[in-house]
């Protein structure tokens, strides 16, 4: 299959998602947690609505929420979520993590703002 011209420009000025690493995860989720309680599709839910050019799977997801739990940063807890059918598992933050999570949340904004995805002299 041969690439065309078209086809690189069309990719710079729509280019496809980009999947959070665990790294980045981690982070993400401090920084909504900062801010309420959320749930795992709550949280990939709004990532894809704030950050439109970043995506997150439930395998990198799950994965950072439990390195979190292991290591005292969230805690986990069952709550009936209105509109939706069977409780979820809700995250909060532990009062010994907020310093932290503050600090790795700060990471997370950096990143998004350094790494915006905006097309550069691209015509059309």
């Amino acid at each position: 299959m041969t690439t065309t011209l078209d086809e690189i420009y069309k990719f710079f000025k729509n280019p496809p998602p980009f999947y959070l690493n665990k790294e980045l995860a981690v982070c993400y989720v401090l920084s909504v947690l900062l801010k309420q309680d959320s749930y795992g599709t709550e949280l990939i839910s709004l990532l894809e609505t704030e950050y439109p050019a970043y995506r997150l799977s439930d395998t990198v997801l799950y994965s950072a929420l439990k390195f979190l739990e292991d290591g005292a940063a969230v805690i986990g807890y069952w709550k009936k979520v209105e509109g939706r059918g069977r409780p979820r598992r809700m995250y909060q933050i532990t009062p010994e993590w907020r310093d932290r999570a503050e600090e790795l949340s700060r990471l997370w904004e950096s990143y998004t703002q350094n790494n915006a995805t905006v097309p550069v002299g691209v015509s059309d």
